[in-house]
């Protein structure tokens, strides 16, 4: 835990925005950060001074030139946090749209026919896209069940449909929904062992802010982030393109390079934003590892989170000093089950009897927010199968701590003591 260190968890948070109050409704806990992490303060001072700046990218004049000098840190930056020397890292308008375009290129870019392929664990980002592209190659549109009862799809739930015609799949790391990671690099190693030739496509959107991203592992070729997820801001999204999908045919500016995945001016405050994440799990990682070497840095960031994040789960499902846990109040239930080593940073649950607005409706009157998933077209394919019409999702980040997950437990007792 960040706790282990002495004044590391209040130093972490003295780094982020809003932290323990919100500007409109005054004290609360942020339970809701797979909505949104808390932004760093750093960011936000980044985001003021590159929006004020006139000049343009591209020109010869030292503001220019020290806009291109922001965009190549950056370039680096996203770099080391994904572990990608090879390919291309890009910014779009937002992690769908960066899902969408990797897609797009892999459907239009393969080999004619085949089939794509999915699974039902999949945020409608990337489902939607494989159906679209599906449907424009004719194409069949192939989905892989999860497991309903663990939250989770794993590499032998994909075995029986992988055929040597499958052309690009897609893969999710962590659901936003069971909040349960997938082991990507077995997915990926056991479709390129059936069909080589298919290009993997990676929704890295829930994970990026729970655990390292080793991209040179994984045997992918593409990968997506929403910075607002990543202690970043609202308005962009990362991407990563391998060097064999960014050399399929896409839409570029007639005359300009094959390579770029990028149209137009891009905003050079985004690349910057991202680049004081980086900066801020680099100081971070400091804190538990004598290395200077950046990326060992960002990995024990990445170790020292994901412990952290495990203890705030742990708590809240097995209860802390003298409050019950979630596991124990009578009719509640915990998608994913109580006891599963592959939750990051959310534990979505339903009580018998009572609408999951009621519970949020409850907990924000006492400065805890939360948020409801209901059974639509973003969370439908993981509540449906279960009978249910919504759930509860609290989602944590490792800037909360163990007296907040008390002050959760003891409204939910309170809550349910009463019902």
């Amino acid at each position: 835990m960040l706790t282990t260190v002495p004044g590391l968890l209040e130093a972490v948070r003295a780094r982020f925005a809003h932290v323990d109050a919100c500007p409109f409704s005054g004290p609360r806990v942020f339970f809701e950060n797979a909505g949104g992490a808390l932004t760093l303060k750093s960011v936000v001072e980044t985001s003021g001074i590159y929006a004020a700046i006139p000049d343009n990218q591209g020109r010869d004049n030292l503001a220019s030139k020290a806009l291109m000098a922001a965009i190549d840190k950056a370039k680096a930056d996203m770099r080391l946090f994904l572990n990608a020397p090879s390919g291309q890292v890009f910014v779009g308008e937002s992690g769908t749209e960066v899902l969408f375009r990797l897609i797009r290129t892999s459907a239009l870019g393969a080999a004619p026919g085949g089939i794509l392929l999915s699974t039902t664990l999949e945020h409608p980002a990337s489902r939607s896209a494989m159906t679209r592209w599906a449907d424009v190659t004719g194409r069949t549109h192939v989905l892989v069940p999860h497991d309903d009862v663990t939250g989770c799809v794993t590499a032998e739930a994909y075995l029986p449909f992988i055929t040597p015609d499958v052309r690009v799949a897609t893969i999710v790391h962590t659901s936003p929904v069971t909040g349960m990671s997938v082991n990507v690099g077995a997915i990926a190693a056991a479709i390129h062992k059936v069909s080589p030739a298919c290009f993997i496509i990676v929704d890295g959107i829930q994970h990026a802010s729970h655990g390292a991203v080793d991209i040179s592992a994984l045997g992918i070729d593409g990968y997506a982030i929403s910075p607002y997820k990543v202690f970043s801001r609202h308005g962009y999204g990362v991407g990563w393109a391998s060097d064999r999908l960014t050399a399929c045919t896409k839409e570029v500016v007639i005359g300009g390079p094959a390579t770029s995945w990028e149209m137009g001016t891009r905003d050079t405050g985004s690349y910057a934003t991202f680049s004081d994440v980086v900066d801020y799990l680099v100081w971070l990682g400091g804190n538990f590892t004598t290395s200077d070497d950046r990326r060992t840095r960002l990995e024990a960031a990445a170790q020292a989170i994901h412990g952290h994040e495990h203890a705030l789960a742990d708590a809240m499902v097995n209860g802390t000093g003298n409050l019950r846990g979630l596991k124990d109040i009578p009719g509640l239930h915990i998608i994913g089950g109580a006891d599963n080593a592959r939750r990051e940073g959310v534990v979505s649950v339903w009580l018998e009897g009572r609408p999951s607005e009621e519970i949020v409706t409850y907990l924000n009157e006492r400065g805890i927010r939360t948020h409801t998933r209901k059974a639509d077209h973003y969370s439908g394919n993981v509540l449906s199968p279960l009978g249910l019409k919504d759930c509860v999702r609290v989602s944590f980040s490792h800037y909360n701590s163990l007296v907040e997950v008390a002050q959760f437990l003891t409204a939910m007792n309170e809550f349910t003591s009463a019902a």
